[in-house]
């Protein structure tokens, strides 16, 4: 089949999937029984052809991580949102922290994110992000007690809709934590613990005061990152 003769079929298995999907993953499923009829250059015409046709509705077919999923776009996010008003996703400061060190730093320790945060990293937190598949272990350090080291997955990339860590803000554009989503956090408060280098690469700058998390801390982490919410940040639909 040409791309034109394509194009349906491929709208509609992105339209159901429950996750992007990549080019080898559709050319399975496009041929039967290994029947190689589909070609990689057919299928990157079929995409951009959908793209186009998609250009100026409600839903766009986007590139992210893991493959290609259709979504709703961006700009109607405030609408959208209103569907899940009843339980909205609020993460702790402490947990988007700790993810935008690991994003922004990894492969990295638990013992450098505390010595970068000032503060101990609750083990909640580290559960949460294994557990959501955000993060995952790549090794261990080579030092007394070989402390896993973390790395952040194409499923996080996923969730936030981007294609690579290089779409991640600088972090001189970074001015603090709280400017990537004022609403996601229950306690905004400006973070002191990133400092930059020339390069934007991040250097440890541990607090004047470091403290050690307390049980309020652990308490606020399980009630935010626990919670419910819509079932993706960019609003998908397939």
């Amino acid at each position: 089949m040409n791309a034109e003769e394509l194009k349906p079929v491929v709208e509609a298995i992105l339209m159901v999937a429950e996750q992007p999907l990549n080019l080898d993953r559709l050319i399975k499923l496009l041929d039967n029984e290994g029947d190689k009829r589909t070609t990689r250059e057919i299928l990157k015409q079929t995409l951009a052809a959908l793209q186009a046709d998609y250009a100026d509705r409600g839903v766009e077919l986007a590139e992210v991580a893991s493959g290609f999923r259709f979504r709703a776009r961006s700009e109607y996010a405030e609408q959208i949102g209103r569907l899940w008003e009843e339980r909205k996703l609020r993460y702790s400061r402490a947990f988007m922290e700790t993810l935008a060190i690991i994003a922004y730093r990894q492969p990295i320790t638990r013992g450098e994110i505390e010595h970068i945060r000032g503060v101990a990293v609750s083990t909640n937190i580290m559960r949460q992000l294994l557990e959501r598949e955000w993060v995952r272990v790549v090794g261990h350090r080579d030092v007394p007690g070989r402390p896993a080291v973390y790395a952040t997955t194409p499923e996080l990339l996923d969730y936030f809709g981007l294609k690579s860590l290089d779409e991640l803000p600088s972090l001189a554009e970074l001015q603090d934590i709280d400017s990537i989503n004022v609403d996601m956090f229950a306690d905004p408060l400006p973070i002191n613990a990133l400092d930059n280098h020339a390069d934007g690469s991040a250097a440890a700058q541990p607090l004047d005061a470091p403290r050690q998390a307390d049980a309020s801390d652990d308490v606020e982490d399980r009630a935010d990152v626990g919670a419910s919410g819509p079932p993706d940040a960019s609003t998908a639909t397939g």
